[in-house]
């Protein structure tokens, strides 16, 4: 079976060793207001266990959580007992999901509560990677508490490293002069955030990729669209993963077949 443990690689400079592919949980834990394109039901303990079980030994390594996916941090907590050390946890602060709508709030005291609560959720005692989930005002967001916020919990211990998931260039490129790390959608169809990647390659910065297959609304190229997708966002030299969120463990195995023929080629 292809797996990627021979392809796993530095986040920029956290230290931190992730899989090319990471594991998106928000459908472990959230089927309402998602952007994909039709209705699923949330995974059995058993299913997702199963899933966890899969991603390890095809070679994943990164989780990718958030507090406003539902139930998804409490859930992985349960499932990821005993197995701590084997995964690097990537979570959120910023945005949370309450009877059907999103708030934001990136003030100092949301932020270290939002933390200590994910750690609570996920029954660990640090976060490998927390994120900022920005509303889109991304200049606006990084002005206030919440970067300050979360250096002084890196500076602590409870975090290993942090960065910014936006939704502008400008956005990611200011986060990185002061982070560790930016998400950015970037896809055959979206590239409009290429210049954080080009700015994350220059200073040794990580960058981890959302809706790499556009959510599932992947674009027709070729006889495999997720193959050229996957070549397409893995060609950039500043990706460091591509997170892929699915629960059909067929789907699974076949991203992480075609990233390992992708990677292979390299």
């Amino acid at each position: 079976m292809s797996d990627m443990r021979d392809f796993h690689r530095p986040l920029g400079d956290t230290r931190l060793l992730v899989s090319p592919l990471g594991l998106g949980t928000v459908k472990l834990g959230r089927n309402q207001g998602v952007k994909y394109p039709s209705h699923f039901e949330l995974p059995s303990d058993r299913e997702a266990a199963d899933l966890l079980a899969l991603a390890s030994e095809l070679g994943i390594n990164l989780i990718d959580t958030a507090p406003a996916y539902g139930s998804s941090e409490e859930r992985l907590g349960q499932l990821l007992r005993r197995q701590r050390q084997a995964w690097v946890i990537c979570s959120k602060v910023g945005e949370e999901f309450e009877n059907g709508q999103s708030h934001f709030d990136f003030s100092a005291g949301h932020t270290r509560l939002s933390v200590e609560r994910s750690l609570k959720r996920l029954a660990t005692d640090y976060l490998d990677l927390v994120l900022v989930h920005s509303d889109g005002n991304d200049l606006a967001v990084l002005s206030e508490e919440v970067y300050p916020t979360l250096a002084k919990l890196k500076q602590a211990g409870l975090i290993r490293a942090f960065g910014f998931s936006g939704k502008t260039a400008e956005g990611g490129i200011a986060a990185l002069q002061q982070g560790d790390c930016a998400m950015v959608t970037y896809n055959l169809q979206e590239q409009s955030e290429t210049a954080v990647l080009d700015f994350a390659l220059s200073h040794n910065k990580g960058i981890l990729i959302k809706k790499a297959l556009a959510s599932g609304h992947l674009c027709k190229e070729g006889s495999d669209p997720t193959e050229a997708s996957l070549r397409w966002v893995l060609g950039h030299p500043a990706v460091t993963s591509a997170i892929v969120g699915t629960i059909n463990p067929a789907h699974l195995r076949a991203n992480v077949a075609a990233a390992v023929r992708v990677l292979k080629q390299q």
